[in-house]
């Protein structure tokens, strides 16, 4: 089964040759909006100005800057109305973070509407339908088919597409993406098929924000941590203008004991989604902020500096409110219910007997059934991603 549920989910994720007059436009695109998300490029047939504007909110999606994506994904069509492949983007963004299942039916309904829209309207290649076929499989009979079953259906399509179109590097990088969602807590062959993808396109594209992102996911685990430094290191540089890549490379760096910087990297993320937050208007608090509040306690109960922990706790614990219900959308904000149990009183039960016994050893939350993350317990928590 694959099942990776949380009470909740962080928000806030180049196709054959890099054409350096496209990565310029792109670029210029991204300038003038005062903004860094990394280097994409994704052949369409879209008039020139659509094709800029995907092409940016493809690189929001890859760091999973949501509900921007939703916003500049649904942009395109009033630029270019013939632009199927815009549709894909609508319907992908619909998942906050792909990673962290179930999704709402409304973003299941509105997915599907998405991928039946652009089918409608019309790709004009074959590539374009096959793209959004590939994401049919996963919202399809949404009504009746469980969440795995989908999940399974839609890494296979990916795989096809791969197969497909060998030279497609985006197809490559969401197929990798694809394999970390079917990745069930128990089998690391997903994980390790991913990053026998991703590692050479990194050295080709190293400022893929997909690329270095799904890279860390798929080292999230105590066995392969350290090989997910050097990627952790820059993800942050690659997307400052994203909210969550700022927070990532703290998951890498809790798994390693490199407290200081995982406090530094959450430190980064929660600024980065205030001011996002504040210039997008939106109304409530985005899901990256307790989660890395949770991160920065685990990290300063690591240290000893449990004052320090406690006030995070309390920051975290106001940052989600008191909304008794699963989380919904308000304004593109996301709320999140208050935990049903004690993530942090487990996480500083953990720390202080690891500094009072063997620090090395209770300090490096895995993804190994036992070990647990920063505000995740085994009462109902799943692994956060």
């Amino acid at each position: 089964m694959m099942r990776r549920y949380t009470i909740f989910a962080p928000v806030l994720g180049l196709v054959l040759i890099l054409s350096a007059t496209a990565v310029s436009a792109h670029d210029d695109e991204t300038k003038a909006r005062g903004e860094k998300l990394g280097r994409v490029v994704f052949k369409t047939s879209c008039s020139p100005e659509a094709q800029k504007q995907f092409e940016r909110a493809l690189a929001m999606q890859h760091s999973f800057f949501f509900p921007e994506t939703v916003k500049a994904f649904t942009a395109i069509p009033e630029t270019d109305s013939s632009c199927a492949i815009a549709y894909w983007g609508i319907a992908i963004s619909q998942r906050p973070n792909p990673l962290v299942p179930p999704f709402p039916a409304e973003a299941l309904k509105k997915g599907l509407e998405a991928i039946e829209k652009g089918e409608s309207i019309g790709a004009k290649t074959q590539r374009e339908r096959d793209w959004l076929a590939a994401l049919k499989a996963f919202y399809k009979d949404y009504e009746t088919v469980d969440q795995d079953t989908r999940t399974k259906n839609y890494e296979k399509a990916m795989e096809a597409l791969v197969q497909k179109y060998p030279d497609d590097v985006e197809a490559k990088v969401f197929y990798a993406l694809a394999l970390n969602e079917t990745f069930d807590h128990k089998n690391m062959d997903p994980l390790l098929k991913a990053i026998a993808i991703l590692e050479p396109i990194d050295k080709k594209y190293p400022d893929h924000p997909g690329v270095t992102h799904y890279l860390i996911h798929s080292y999230d685990f105590a066995p392969l941590a350290n090989r997910g430094v050097p990627v952790a290191n820059k993800y942050a540089r690659i997307a400052p203008a994203a909210p969550h890549a700022q927070h990532m490379p703290s998951h890498i760096y809790s798994m390693v004991g490199m407290w200081e910087q995982s406090i530094i990297s959450n430190q980064r993320a929660i600024a980065v989604s205030a001011d996002y937050a504040t210039r997008a208007k939106l109304d409530g608090v985005l899901a990256g902020v307790p989660h890395g509040y949770d991160f920065m306690s685990y990290a300063y109960l690591q240290l000893g500096q449990d004052a320090k922990a406690q006030a995070r706790r309390h920051r975290s614990a106001g940052s989600r409110g008191d909304h008794p219900l699963r989380p919904s959308h308000r304004r593109g904000a996301q709320w999140h219910p208050r935990r049903r149990s004690g993530g942090h009183r487990h996480a500083e039960r953990l720390a202080r007997s690891a500094r009072e016994g063997q620090p090395g050893l209770l300090g490096r939350p895995g993804r190994d059934p036992g070990a647990r993350r920063p505000g995740v317990d085994g009462a109902g928590h799943g692994q956060s991603r």
